[in-house]
Protein backbone atom coordinates (compact mmCIF):
# COMPACT_ATOMS: atom_id res chain seq x y z
CA UNK A 1 0.00 0.00 0.00
CA UNK A 2 1.30 3.25 -0.29
CA UNK A 3 1.80 6.13 1.57
CA UNK A 4 0.01 8.31 -0.43
CA UNK A 5 -3.19 5.63 0.09
CA UNK A 6 -2.76 4.99 3.62
CA UNK A 7 -2.90 9.15 4.56
CA UNK A 8 -5.75 9.08 2.95
CA UNK A 9 -7.52 6.00 4.66
CA UNK A 10 -6.22 7.30 7.59
CA UNK A 11 -7.97 10.97 6.98
CA UNK A 12 -11.09 9.31 6.06
CA UNK A 13 -11.32 7.16 8.96
CA UNK A 14 -10.86 10.68 11.64
CA UNK A 15 -14.30 11.35 10.17
CA UNK A 16 -16.12 8.12 10.22
CA UNK A 17 -14.86 8.02 14.25
CA UNK A 18 -15.85 11.79 14.75
CA UNK A 19 -19.27 11.18 12.98
CA UNK A 20 -19.67 7.99 14.93
CA UNK A 21 -19.40 10.24 18.56
CA UNK A 22 -21.75 12.49 17.34
CA UNK A 23 -24.11 9.74 17.09
CA UNK A 24 -23.71 8.40 19.81
CA UNK A 25 -24.13 12.09 21.59
CA UNK A 26 -27.23 12.21 19.99
CA UNK A 27 -28.59 8.81 20.98
CA UNK A 28 -27.56 10.19 24.59
CA UNK A 29 -29.72 13.30 24.23
CA UNK A 30 -32.48 11.89 22.04
CA UNK A 31 -33.15 9.43 24.96
CA UNK A 32 -32.80 12.35 28.07
CA UNK A 33 -35.19 14.14 25.83
CA UNK A 34 -37.84 11.71 25.62
CA UNK A 35 -37.00 9.84 28.77
CA UNK A 36 -36.03 12.80 30.80
CA UNK A 37 -33.87 11.73 34.16
CA UNK A 38 -35.58 9.19 35.01
CA UNK A 39 -34.63 5.26 34.69
CA UNK A 40 -35.52 4.62 30.91
CA UNK A 41 -32.65 7.18 30.12
CA UNK A 42 -30.21 4.52 28.55
CA UNK A 43 -27.80 5.97 30.70
CA UNK A 44 -29.17 5.10 33.88
CA UNK A 45 -29.06 1.08 33.87
CA UNK A 46 -25.25 1.22 32.71
CA UNK A 47 -24.77 3.51 35.80
CA UNK A 48 -26.48 0.95 38.18
CA UNK A 49 -24.48 -1.67 36.30
CA UNK A 50 -20.99 -0.36 37.63
CA UNK A 51 -22.32 0.35 40.95
CA UNK A 52 -23.18 -3.34 41.07
CA UNK A 53 -19.92 -4.88 39.84
CA UNK A 54 -17.63 -2.30 41.41
CA UNK A 55 -15.73 -4.13 43.69
CA UNK A 56 -16.47 -2.77 47.73
CA UNK A 57 -13.30 -1.14 48.53
CA UNK A 58 -14.13 0.84 45.72
CA UNK A 59 -17.13 1.59 46.50
CA UNK A 60 -15.57 2.73 50.42
CA UNK A 61 -13.12 4.74 48.80
CA UNK A 62 -15.79 6.84 46.77
CA UNK A 63 -18.03 7.59 49.67
CA UNK A 64 -15.45 8.23 52.40
CA UNK A 65 -12.92 10.02 49.88
CA UNK A 66 -14.74 11.26 47.14
CA UNK A 67 -17.80 12.02 48.45
CA UNK A 68 -20.63 13.11 46.00
CA UNK A 69 -17.79 13.29 43.07
CA UNK A 70 -17.64 9.57 43.12
CA UNK A 71 -21.28 8.86 42.05
CA UNK A 72 -20.56 11.83 39.75
CA UNK A 73 -17.72 10.21 38.15
CA UNK A 74 -19.50 6.51 37.80
CA UNK A 75 -21.97 8.45 36.07
CA UNK A 76 -20.01 10.47 33.90
CA UNK A 77 -18.25 6.99 32.98
CA UNK A 78 -21.53 5.96 32.26
CA UNK A 79 -22.05 8.57 29.74
CA UNK A 80 -19.07 7.84 28.03
CA UNK A 81 -19.75 4.69 27.73
CA UNK A 82 -23.28 4.60 26.11
CA UNK A 83 -21.28 6.97 24.34
CA UNK A 84 -18.80 5.35 22.98
CA UNK A 85 -20.86 2.02 22.19
CA UNK A 86 -23.52 3.96 20.34
CA UNK A 87 -20.51 5.37 18.32
CA UNK A 88 -19.07 2.36 18.02
CA UNK A 89 -22.24 1.03 16.16
CA UNK A 90 -22.38 4.19 13.99
CA UNK A 91 -18.44 3.81 12.50
CA UNK A 92 -18.88 -0.06 11.90
CA UNK A 93 -22.30 0.58 9.69
CA UNK A 94 -20.85 3.31 7.84
CA UNK A 95 -17.53 1.34 7.26
CA UNK A 96 -19.61 -1.42 6.06
CA UNK A 97 -21.80 0.86 4.10
CA UNK A 98 -18.81 2.21 2.34
CA UNK A 99 -17.95 -1.30 1.53
CA UNK A 100 -20.88 -2.51 -0.32
CA UNK A 101 -21.51 0.87 -1.74
CA UNK A 102 -25.17 1.34 0.13
CA UNK A 103 -25.65 4.52 1.81
CA UNK A 104 -29.24 3.49 3.19
CA UNK A 105 -27.43 0.14 5.04
CA UNK A 106 -25.34 2.75 7.69
CA UNK A 107 -28.46 4.68 8.42
CA UNK A 108 -30.86 2.00 8.96
CA UNK A 109 -28.38 -0.15 10.64
CA UNK A 110 -27.20 2.18 12.92
CA UNK A 111 -30.75 3.30 14.26
CA UNK A 112 -31.78 -0.33 14.45
CA UNK A 113 -28.81 -1.18 16.57
CA UNK A 114 -29.07 1.62 18.80
CA UNK A 115 -32.80 0.93 19.25
CA UNK A 116 -31.74 -2.88 20.03
CA UNK A 117 -29.19 -1.65 22.62
CA UNK A 118 -31.63 0.95 24.25
CA UNK A 119 -34.54 -1.58 24.21
CA UNK A 120 -32.04 -4.03 26.24
CA UNK A 121 -30.66 -1.60 29.18
CA UNK A 122 -34.42 0.01 29.67
CA UNK A 123 -36.88 -2.57 28.47
CA UNK A 124 -39.05 0.24 27.05
CA UNK A 125 -40.26 -0.06 23.15
CA UNK A 126 -41.45 3.26 22.57
CA UNK A 127 -38.68 5.05 24.48
CA UNK A 128 -35.71 3.18 23.13
CA UNK A 129 -36.59 5.37 20.12
CA UNK A 130 -35.57 8.08 21.56
CA UNK A 131 -32.12 7.20 20.83
CA UNK A 132 -32.32 5.36 18.04
CA UNK A 133 -33.79 7.85 15.61
CA UNK A 134 -31.26 10.55 16.55
CA UNK A 135 -28.38 8.40 15.80
CA UNK A 136 -29.58 7.23 12.70
CA UNK A 137 -30.86 10.88 11.38
CA UNK A 138 -26.49 11.81 12.14
CA UNK A 139 -25.68 9.20 10.01
CA UNK A 140 -27.98 10.04 7.36
CA UNK A 141 -26.60 13.36 7.77
CA UNK A 142 -23.54 12.55 7.20
CA UNK A 143 -24.37 9.95 4.22
CA UNK A 144 -25.95 12.93 2.35
CA UNK A 145 -23.68 16.05 3.02
CA UNK A 146 -21.10 14.92 0.52
CA UNK A 147 -23.43 14.49 -2.10
CA UNK A 148 -24.77 17.96 -1.86
CA UNK A 149 -22.87 20.27 -3.98
CA UNK A 150 -21.17 23.37 -2.26
CA UNK A 151 -19.18 25.98 -4.14
CA UNK A 152 -16.23 25.77 -1.64
CA UNK A 153 -12.55 23.95 -1.63
CA UNK A 154 -13.08 22.36 1.41
CA UNK A 155 -13.52 18.60 0.96
CA UNK A 156 -16.10 15.83 2.24
CA UNK A 157 -14.95 15.01 5.07
CA UNK A 158 -14.42 18.41 6.79
CA UNK A 159 -17.97 19.28 5.56
CA UNK A 160 -19.28 15.85 6.70
CA UNK A 161 -17.80 16.74 10.19
CA UNK A 162 -18.46 20.61 10.43
CA UNK A 163 -21.94 19.73 9.34
CA UNK A 164 -22.47 16.97 11.43
CA UNK A 165 -21.07 18.76 14.45
CA UNK A 166 -23.54 21.84 14.25
CA UNK A 167 -26.27 19.76 13.77
CA UNK A 168 -25.71 17.75 16.75
CA UNK A 169 -24.87 21.06 18.64
CA UNK A 170 -28.39 22.20 18.21
CA UNK A 171 -30.27 19.04 18.57
CA UNK A 172 -28.57 18.76 22.00
CA UNK A 173 -29.67 22.19 23.24
CA UNK A 174 -33.32 21.49 22.12
CA UNK A 175 -32.77 18.14 23.60
CA UNK A 176 -31.86 18.99 26.76
CA UNK A 177 -34.62 21.47 26.98
CA UNK A 178 -37.31 18.50 25.95
CA UNK A 179 -35.48 16.37 28.58
CA UNK A 180 -35.70 18.64 30.98
CA UNK A 181 -39.10 19.06 30.95
CA UNK A 182 -39.93 15.22 30.83
CA UNK A 183 -37.87 14.95 33.97
CA UNK A 184 -39.85 14.12 36.97
CA UNK A 185 -39.82 15.74 40.26
CA UNK A 186 -40.61 19.46 39.60
CA UNK A 187 -41.59 22.45 42.16
CA UNK A 188 -43.55 20.41 44.64
CA UNK A 189 -47.33 21.52 46.01
CA UNK A 190 -47.93 22.49 49.40
CA UNK A 191 -50.14 19.66 51.48
CA UNK A 192 -53.41 21.71 51.83
CA UNK A 193 -52.10 22.37 55.70
CA UNK A 194 -50.22 25.36 54.67
CA UNK A 195 -51.00 27.46 57.95
CA UNK A 196 -50.09 24.99 60.71
CA UNK A 197 -46.84 23.49 59.27
CA UNK A 198 -46.03 26.94 58.22
CA UNK A 199 -46.62 28.02 62.09
CA UNK A 200 -44.29 25.37 63.19
CA UNK A 201 -41.56 26.23 60.44
CA UNK A 202 -41.79 29.87 61.65
CA UNK A 203 -41.40 28.57 65.50
CA UNK A 204 -38.05 26.56 63.94
CA UNK A 205 -37.15 30.06 62.62
CA UNK A 206 -37.43 31.54 65.97
CA UNK A 207 -35.16 29.44 67.57
CA UNK A 208 -32.52 29.22 64.79
CA UNK A 209 -29.33 31.56 66.43
CA UNK A 210 -29.31 33.29 63.67
CA UNK A 211 -25.27 32.52 63.70
CA UNK A 212 -23.12 34.05 59.87
CA UNK A 213 -22.10 30.49 58.17
CA UNK A 214 -24.53 28.26 59.80
CA UNK A 215 -27.07 27.05 58.74
CA UNK A 216 -31.12 27.76 59.82
CA UNK A 217 -32.37 24.83 62.71
CA UNK A 218 -34.17 23.95 59.22
CA UNK A 219 -31.70 23.31 56.35
CA UNK A 220 -31.91 25.33 53.49
CA UNK A 221 -30.43 23.17 51.60
CA UNK A 222 -30.92 19.49 52.45
CA UNK A 223 -27.95 17.02 50.94
CA UNK A 224 -29.33 13.39 49.37
CA UNK A 225 -26.91 10.39 48.89
CA UNK A 226 -28.51 7.36 46.91
CA UNK A 227 -28.10 4.19 45.35
CA UNK A 228 -28.81 4.68 42.19
CA UNK A 229 -27.37 7.21 39.75
CA UNK A 230 -30.58 8.41 38.52
CA UNK A 231 -33.61 8.46 41.07
CA UNK A 232 -36.56 6.22 39.91
CA UNK A 233 -39.76 8.02 38.91
CA UNK A 234 -42.88 6.71 40.48
CA UNK A 235 -46.54 7.57 39.78
CA UNK A 236 -48.27 8.91 42.81
CA UNK A 237 -51.41 7.05 41.28
CA UNK A 238 -48.99 4.09 40.66
CA UNK A 239 -47.51 3.54 44.04
CA UNK A 240 -48.75 1.25 46.58
CA UNK A 241 -46.57 -0.37 49.83
CA UNK A 242 -47.06 -3.75 50.91
CA UNK A 243 -46.50 -5.42 54.40
CA UNK A 244 -45.07 -9.12 53.99
CA UNK A 245 -43.36 -12.31 54.99
CA UNK A 246 -43.71 -13.51 58.59
CA UNK A 247 -47.51 -11.64 58.67
CA UNK A 248 -50.99 -13.38 59.59
CA UNK A 249 -52.13 -11.95 56.34
CA UNK A 250 -50.37 -9.12 53.69
CA UNK A 251 -51.29 -5.67 53.77
CA UNK A 252 -51.16 -3.37 50.76
CA UNK A 253 -52.09 0.75 50.60
CA UNK A 254 -52.41 3.19 47.71
CA UNK A 255 -51.02 7.09 48.44
CA UNK A 256 -54.65 7.57 49.18
CA UNK A 257 -55.22 5.18 51.92
CA UNK A 258 -51.80 7.17 53.52
CA UNK A 259 -52.92 10.30 53.28
CA UNK A 260 -56.69 9.21 55.06
CA UNK A 261 -54.56 7.79 57.94
CA UNK A 262 -53.57 10.10 61.13
CA UNK A 263 -50.87 12.67 60.66
CA UNK A 264 -47.70 13.33 61.97
CA UNK A 265 -45.58 16.29 62.02
CA UNK A 266 -41.94 15.75 62.89
CA UNK A 267 -38.68 17.93 62.75
CA UNK A 268 -35.92 15.54 62.21
CA UNK A 269 -32.39 15.37 61.39
CA UNK A 270 -30.72 13.11 59.14
CA UNK A 271 -27.01 12.24 58.87
CA UNK A 272 -24.75 10.19 56.38
CA UNK A 273 -22.89 7.28 57.73
CA UNK A 274 -20.36 8.03 55.09
CA UNK A 275 -19.51 11.72 55.79
CA UNK A 276 -16.49 12.84 56.68
CA UNK A 277 -16.60 14.04 60.78
CA UNK A 278 -16.93 17.63 60.06
CA UNK A 279 -18.52 16.67 56.74
CA UNK A 280 -21.84 18.26 55.29
CA UNK A 281 -24.31 15.58 55.12
CA UNK A 282 -26.24 16.12 57.61
CA UNK A 283 -29.66 18.24 57.43
CA UNK A 284 -33.16 18.70 59.29
CA UNK A 285 -36.43 19.09 57.96
CA UNK A 286 -40.00 19.04 59.01
CA UNK A 287 -41.36 15.89 57.96
CA UNK A 288 -45.05 15.19 57.63
CA UNK A 289 -46.17 11.30 57.29
CA UNK A 290 -48.33 8.51 58.87
CA UNK A 291 -46.61 5.64 61.76
CA UNK A 292 -45.34 3.01 59.99
CA UNK A 293 -46.30 0.62 62.78
CA UNK A 294 -49.90 1.84 62.57
CA UNK A 295 -49.63 -0.08 58.83
CA UNK A 296 -47.15 -3.48 60.03
CA UNK A 297 -49.62 -3.73 62.80
CA UNK A 298 -52.65 -4.41 60.52
CA UNK A 299 -50.56 -7.22 59.00
CA UNK A 300 -50.33 -8.98 62.30
CA UNK A 301 -46.68 -9.75 62.34
CA UNK A 302 -44.85 -12.73 63.84
CA UNK A 303 -41.13 -12.49 63.31
CA UNK A 304 -38.48 -15.01 64.21
CA UNK A 305 -35.64 -12.77 64.94
CA UNK A 306 -37.79 -8.71 65.71
CA UNK A 307 -35.97 -7.33 62.72
CA UNK A 308 -37.32 -5.64 59.29
CA UNK A 309 -36.10 -5.27 55.64
CA UNK A 310 -37.65 -2.01 53.89
CA UNK A 311 -37.19 -2.18 49.78
CA UNK A 312 -37.35 1.01 47.65
CA UNK A 313 -38.64 0.99 43.86
CA UNK A 314 -35.16 1.54 42.52
CA UNK A 315 -34.26 -2.08 44.73
CA UNK A 316 -32.67 -0.78 47.46
CA UNK A 317 -32.88 -2.49 51.01
CA UNK A 318 -32.13 -2.07 54.33
CA UNK A 319 -32.51 -4.49 57.38
CA UNK A 320 -32.92 -3.31 60.69
CA UNK A 321 -34.48 -3.94 64.45
CA UNK A 322 -38.56 -4.18 63.88
CA UNK A 323 -38.77 -2.40 67.24
CA UNK A 324 -36.74 0.34 66.11
CA UNK A 325 -39.98 1.24 63.92
CA UNK A 326 -42.19 2.28 67.15
CA UNK A 327 -41.69 5.39 66.47
CA UNK A 328 -40.78 5.15 62.32
CA UNK A 329 -42.70 7.54 60.34
CA UNK A 330 -44.09 6.83 56.40
CA UNK A 331 -43.53 10.52 55.18
CA UNK A 332 -45.08 11.99 52.48
CA UNK A 333 -44.30 15.67 52.98
CA UNK A 334 -41.02 17.71 53.50
CA UNK A 335 -41.33 21.45 55.09
CA UNK A 336 -44.87 22.03 54.38
CA UNK A 337 -44.64 20.39 50.52
CA UNK A 338 -45.03 16.97 48.98
CA UNK A 339 -42.17 14.99 49.53
CA UNK A 340 -39.61 15.83 46.59
CA UNK A 341 -38.55 13.34 44.04
CA UNK A 342 -34.84 13.35 45.07
CA UNK A 343 -35.71 12.97 48.78
CA UNK A 344 -38.21 9.94 48.29
CA UNK A 345 -41.64 11.01 46.41
CA UNK A 346 -44.13 10.02 47.25
CA UNK A 347 -43.09 8.40 50.45
CA UNK A 348 -40.11 7.89 52.13
CA UNK A 349 -39.29 6.03 55.45
CA UNK A 350 -38.08 7.57 58.34
CA UNK A 351 -36.49 5.93 61.58
CA UNK A 352 -35.49 8.33 64.36
CA UNK A 353 -32.08 8.41 65.45
CA UNK A 354 -30.62 5.85 63.04
CA UNK A 355 -27.95 6.40 59.88
CA UNK A 356 -29.53 8.02 57.14
CA UNK A 357 -28.81 5.14 54.89
CA UNK A 358 -31.49 3.09 56.57
CA UNK A 359 -34.63 6.03 56.29
CA UNK A 360 -35.21 4.06 52.54
CA UNK A 361 -36.70 6.46 50.19
CA UNK A 362 -39.39 5.70 47.35
CA UNK A 363 -40.06 2.96 50.11
CA UNK A 364 -42.61 -0.11 48.31
CA UNK A 365 -42.21 -2.99 50.34
CA UNK A 366 -41.89 -3.98 54.79
CA UNK A 367 -40.83 -7.78 54.37
CA UNK A 368 -40.88 -8.91 58.33
CA UNK A 369 -38.15 -11.63 58.42
CA UNK A 370 -38.36 -14.78 59.74
CA UNK A 371 -34.51 -14.63 60.48
CA UNK A 372 -31.83 -12.25 59.93
CA UNK A 373 -30.72 -10.87 56.84
CA UNK A 374 -27.64 -8.19 55.64
CA UNK A 375 -29.02 -5.05 53.98
CA UNK A 376 -27.17 -4.08 50.94
CA UNK A 377 -24.73 -1.70 53.10
CA UNK A 378 -23.71 -4.42 55.46
CA UNK A 379 -23.26 -6.29 52.46
CA UNK A 380 -20.56 -3.79 51.29
CA UNK A 381 -18.92 -4.03 55.26
CA UNK A 382 -20.59 -1.11 56.45
CA UNK A 383 -22.18 -1.56 60.06
CA UNK A 384 -23.62 1.92 60.33
CA UNK A 385 -27.75 1.08 60.66
CA UNK A 386 -27.70 1.15 64.49
CA UNK A 387 -27.87 4.56 66.41
CA UNK A 388 -26.22 7.46 65.47
CA UNK A 389 -22.65 8.79 66.74
CA UNK A 390 -23.12 12.14 68.65
CA UNK A 391 -21.28 14.65 67.18
CA UNK A 392 -20.54 18.59 67.66
CA UNK A 393 -19.85 20.43 64.39
CA UNK A 394 -17.83 23.51 64.05
CA UNK A 395 -19.54 25.56 60.93
CA UNK A 396 -18.10 29.37 61.45
CA UNK A 397 -15.50 31.43 62.95
CA UNK A 398 -16.53 35.24 62.98
CA UNK A 399 -15.54 38.25 63.86
CA UNK A 400 -17.62 40.33 66.14
CA UNK A 401 -17.78 44.08 66.13
CA UNK A 402 -16.56 44.42 69.17
CA UNK A 403 -12.41 42.87 68.47
CA UNK A 404 -14.13 38.98 69.54
CA UNK A 405 -14.40 35.65 68.48
CA UNK A 406 -17.90 33.71 67.17
CA UNK A 407 -17.63 30.09 66.84
CA UNK A 408 -21.08 28.37 66.08
CA UNK A 409 -22.19 25.10 64.43
CA UNK A 410 -24.90 22.28 65.01
CA UNK A 411 -24.61 19.19 67.43
CA UNK A 412 -26.65 15.77 67.10
CA UNK A 413 -26.96 12.77 69.08
CA UNK A 414 -29.86 11.21 67.70
CA UNK A 415 -32.92 10.45 70.03
CA UNK A 416 -30.59 10.61 73.42
CA UNK A 417 -30.87 14.65 72.48
CA UNK A 418 -27.96 17.08 73.23
CA UNK A 419 -27.42 17.90 76.82
CA UNK A 420 -24.36 20.42 76.40
CA UNK A 421 -21.80 21.48 73.73
CA UNK A 422 -18.65 22.56 75.29
CA UNK A 423 -15.32 24.40 72.94
CA UNK A 424 -11.74 24.63 74.14
CA UNK A 425 -9.84 27.41 72.96
CA UNK A 426 -6.69 26.38 74.09
CA UNK A 427 -6.38 23.04 72.08
CA UNK A 428 -8.71 20.76 74.98
CA UNK A 429 -6.78 22.37 78.21
CA UNK A 430 -9.69 24.29 79.40
CA UNK A 431 -13.51 24.11 78.82
CA UNK A 432 -16.23 26.12 78.43
CA UNK A 433 -19.92 25.55 77.98
CA UNK A 434 -21.68 26.93 74.53
CA UNK A 435 -24.75 28.84 74.56
CA UNK A 436 -27.47 26.22 72.97
CA UNK A 437 -30.63 26.78 70.97
CA UNK A 438 -33.94 25.52 72.49
CA UNK A 439 -34.85 21.86 71.19
CA UNK A 440 -37.53 22.36 68.09
CA UNK A 441 -40.90 21.19 69.07
CA UNK A 442 -42.01 17.78 69.25
CA UNK A 443 -40.54 14.34 70.65
CA UNK A 444 -40.66 10.54 70.24
CA UNK A 445 -40.33 7.89 72.09
CA UNK A 446 -41.34 9.90 75.62
CA UNK A 447 -39.00 12.04 75.22
CA UNK A 448 -39.77 15.87 75.25
CA UNK A 449 -37.18 16.62 72.20
CA UNK A 450 -37.04 15.46 68.78
CA UNK A 451 -34.72 13.54 66.67
CA UNK A 452 -33.06 16.56 65.52
CA UNK A 453 -30.09 18.76 65.82
CA UNK A 454 -29.41 22.01 68.30
CA UNK A 455 -27.02 24.97 67.24
CA UNK A 456 -24.34 26.56 69.35
CA UNK A 457 -22.64 29.08 69.87
CA UNK A 458 -19.35 30.32 71.86
CA UNK A 459 -18.01 33.71 72.20
CA UNK A 460 -14.33 34.51 73.42
CA UNK A 461 -11.59 36.78 73.43
CA UNK A 462 -9.18 36.07 71.12
CA UNK A 463 -5.63 34.72 72.88
CA UNK A 464 -3.79 37.32 70.04
CA UNK A 465 -2.08 34.60 67.95
CA UNK A 466 -2.72 31.77 66.41
CA UNK A 467 -4.78 28.99 68.53
CA UNK A 468 -6.66 25.42 68.54
CA UNK A 469 -10.01 25.54 69.07
CA UNK A 470 -11.88 22.23 70.06
CA UNK A 471 -15.44 21.52 70.42
CA UNK A 472 -17.49 18.46 71.85
CA UNK A 473 -20.60 17.66 72.83
CA UNK A 474 -22.74 15.41 75.58
CA UNK A 475 -25.89 13.83 75.34
CA UNK A 476 -28.80 13.71 77.41
CA UNK A 477 -27.90 10.12 78.98
CA UNK A 478 -24.85 12.36 80.26
CA UNK A 479 -22.53 10.69 77.85
CA UNK A 480 -19.66 12.48 76.41
CA UNK A 481 -19.06 12.37 72.79
CA UNK A 482 -16.03 10.38 71.56
CA UNK A 483 -12.42 12.11 71.46
CA UNK A 484 -10.78 9.16 69.56
CA UNK A 485 -10.65 10.55 65.61
CA UNK A 486 -12.18 7.34 62.91
CA UNK A 487 -13.38 7.84 59.66
CA UNK A 488 -16.59 6.87 58.15
CA UNK A 489 -16.11 2.98 57.38
CA UNK A 490 -17.27 0.98 59.32
CA UNK A 491 -19.85 2.77 61.96
CA UNK A 492 -19.83 6.62 61.24
CA UNK A 493 -17.18 9.03 62.06
CA UNK A 494 -16.42 9.50 65.54
CA UNK A 495 -14.09 12.34 67.29
CA UNK A 496 -13.95 15.89 68.61
CA UNK A 497 -13.85 18.68 65.76
CA UNK A 498 -11.01 20.97 65.93
CA UNK A 499 -9.84 24.08 63.90
CA UNK A 500 -6.86 26.31 64.11
CA UNK A 501 -7.69 30.15 64.32
CA UNK A 502 -5.75 33.14 63.78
Amino acid sequence: MSTSRLRTQVRHALPTALVGLFAGVAGVVGSYAVAGYTPAFVVSPVADLLRAVMPDIVIRYAITILGSLGQQLSLLTAFLLVIGGIGTLAALSMSVGERLNNRALPVVSTAVATWGVAVTLTDSLLLSFGAGLPAGAVVLLAEAVPSVPVATDVDEDRRTVVATALSVLGFSAVGYAVGQGRTGGGMPTGLGRSEELQGLLDDAAELSLGIAGVEPLVSEDFYTVDYSAIDPSVDREDWSLTVTGEVEEEVTVTMDDIESMETEDRFETLRCVGESLNGQKIDTALWTGVPIMDLVERANPDSGCGCVMLRAEDDYYEEFPIDAMEDGLLAYGMNGMELPRAHGFPVRALVPGHWGEINVKWISEIEILDREAEGYWEKQGWHGTGPVNTVAKLRAVNDTDDGRKELGGHAYAGTRGIETVEVSTDAGSTWNEAELSEPLPGGTDGNDWPDAWRQWRYTYDPPGDEHEVVVRATDRTGTLQPSEETGGFPSGPTGWVSRTVD
